[in-house]
């Protein structure tokens, strides 16, 4: 079955993590695991930037920004999305509450939000750990925002209580998606599928810090169909970003 990774990170991740993949390594895996394209992301900017212009048809990439640097951020976020995938430039917004340090409800996040909106570009946020980056906090910008596209990375990560509030929380707000990367619970999938909706759930590896192999077992043995399976592998997010 034909995938398109909806969350991965191209580069090193040191201190307590300690995994990183190269551009090249990454693309040597997803031929291994059928893996069309992958959408990636990491706080270097630039390091997104080569391994798309080095695969421009297997990547497609996310501005990370820090909204707590003001309003550079804002005008460094126009300038990286301001031309077209297919010229080198990224296509969408990825924001790390927990890694940076903010509430995405925080009013410091509302400018990189306008200029998402202005730009009709998705908007990446990570999801699941307290304080930074718990689902309610995700849900109140959906609610403060209801024309911007987010998409709540992790859907609430390894915490039970966190998942069931992603899928809450996106079931109540319909400019929510669901992204499933490292969430234990694969009952949990189907039933995001048949409660959020068979369009707003997409298959994520977060390759490099979880494995492919069991990213794709956890959702092959949720319940889903066949076909409803190659929409959280392939479909969906196809769809989402336009491709």
């Amino acid at each position: 079955m034909k995938k398109i990774d909806a969350h991965a990170h191209v580069g090193y991740f040191g201190s307590w993590c300690d995994v990183g993949v190269t551009a090249a390594e990454m693309v040597a895996a997803m031929r291994q695991y059928d893996i069309e394209k992958s959408i990636i992301s990491y706080p270097d900017n630039s390091v997104t930037l080569v391994a798309l212009a080095e695969h421009p048809t297997r990547f497609c990439g996310l501005a990370w920004m820090d909204p707590n640097k003001g309003e550079q951020t804002v005008a460094d976020f126009t300038a990286l999305v301001n031309r077209d995938n297919r010229e080198g430039g990224l296509s969408g917004l990825k924001l790390h509450p927990l890694f940076n340090a903010y509430t995405a409800n925080d009013p410091v996040v509302f400018p990189l939000i306008e200029a998402a909106r202005k730009k009709d570009l998705p908007v990446f946020i990570h999801s699941g750990h307290p304080p930074f980056s718990l689902p309610w906090s995700i849900g109140q910008l959906a609610e403060l925002y209801p024309d911007v596209r987010i998409v709540m990375i992790h859907m609430g990560h390894g915490h039970g209580v966190y998942i069931q509030a992603a899928i809450d929380v996106a079931a109540k707000y319909d400019n929510i998606w669901l992204e499933n990367s490292g969430m234990p619970m694969h009952t949990k999938i189907r039933e995001a599928y048949n409660r959020v909706g068979s369009e707003r759930l997409f298959w994520g590896s977060d390759a490099p810090f979880h494995h492919y192999a069991v990213e794709i077992l956890r959702t092959e043995v949720s319940g889903l169909s066949e076909p409803q399976l190659e929409d959280v592998f392939y479909k969906n997010i196809k769809k989402f970003m336009g491709w």
